[in-house]
């Protein structure tokens, strides 16, 4: 089966890492995701200090493979995510949503390796002079707080400009995509949208019925004139926003409010028409569950396949 620097550097059996969605991204669903061979990431955007500890503990007592904790910059709780991390001697976190610069000095006191997920060659690069571990370089195909360049713009220009491993993230659900972002110059590939209709995933079942339903042109970018889009399913609160987002003497104040709460109304209530929809563009090609090691050995089988019989096709 395929394996890269990033199997060796994680200690982890395929070079795949799942995404740290928020409210979706818990112990339950990184222990399946460690357990398959890959790194499982527990979110801690909506977490307080003592919450992310229970999902770390409770991660510990469901795997005795790595899994490591993704910090969301923008959290409230970002002080306190970063000294439960530390304290608890996590060995790898994935940061996102800025730049992490001001952490990472007394994450890697702690002896915990940084991988940020990065939207530019710039900050690739700057991540790299701080001595992050690899970079997650996600492309605007991706579910939730987004970039301005595609994947498989933004893969290839990383991998060039910098030294250490390359993550790509965007666009990514089966050995194609694996396929396609290693030959780019990825070492491996971070997935989300795949993992919410994991068996072992807790979302609820009509926020992955809506994932299972969705078409290749059903998702949709809001967010923009606040400085931090967001990619979603469309549904009758993306309508609603986009048409506010429109209007020209709309506050950022209202949009911030419309948009509050909708992403846990959604996975935790199930009101997929006023609850935010968090997926990627790749959710057209979804369409049918199963668990977490069927997921990622379907992705890496498919992917060996691909690479190792390309030789019949390309002349």
């Amino acid at each position: 089966m395929i394996k890269s620097p990033i199997c060796e550097l994680l200690g982890i059996e395929y070079p795949v890492i799942q995404g740290g969605m928020a409210w979706i991204a818990n112990a339950k669903l990184a222990a399946a995701v460690s357990n398959a061979g890959g790194l499982g990431l527990i979110a801690a955007m909506n977490s307080d200090g003592e919450q992310l500890r229970e999902q770390i503990h409770m991660a510990r007592k469901l795997t005795d493979k790595p899994f490591g904790v993704n910090l969301m910059l923008m959290s409230p709780y970002i002080n306190e995510a970063v000294e439960v991390v530390c304290e608890e001697k996590i060995g790898v976190v994935t940061t996102g949503a800025g730049n992490p610069a001001q952490y990472i000095d007394k994450l890697h006191g702690a002896g915990v390796k940084v991988i940020p997920v990065v939207a530019s060659v710039s900050l690739a690069k700057r991540m790299e002079s701080l001595g992050a571990a690899a970079v997650v370089a996600e492309g605007c195909e991706s579910g939730g707080h987004v970039g301005e360049t595609t994947t498989m713009a933004l893969v290839p220009q990383v991998a060039d400009a910098v030294t250490i491993p390359v993550i790509a993230a965007g666009g990514i659900a089966d050995g194609r995509g694996m396929a396609a972002a290693l030959m780019l110059g990825a070492s491996a590939v971070q997935m989300g949208t795949a993992f919410l209709v994991a068996d072992e995933c807790d979302v609820h079942d009509n926020y992955k019925e809506k994932v299972l339903k969705a078409k290749d042109i059903d998702t949709v970018v809001t967010g923009k004139t606040l400085g931090h889009p967001v990619r979603s399913l469309k549904n009758q609160m993306t309508r609603e926003f986009v048409k506010l987002e429109r209007t020209p003497d709309a506050t950022a104040e209202q949009l911030e409010a419309m948009g509050a709460g909708a992403l846990r109304r959604a996975v935790v209530e199930g009101d997929v028409k006023e609850g935010s929809v968090m997926c990627g563009q790749i959710a057209g090609m979804i369409k049918k569950p199963g668990s977490c090691a069927y997921i990622i050995n379907n992705v890496c089988e498919s992917a060996q396949n691909i690479l190792t019989g390309a030789k019949k096709w390309v002349k």
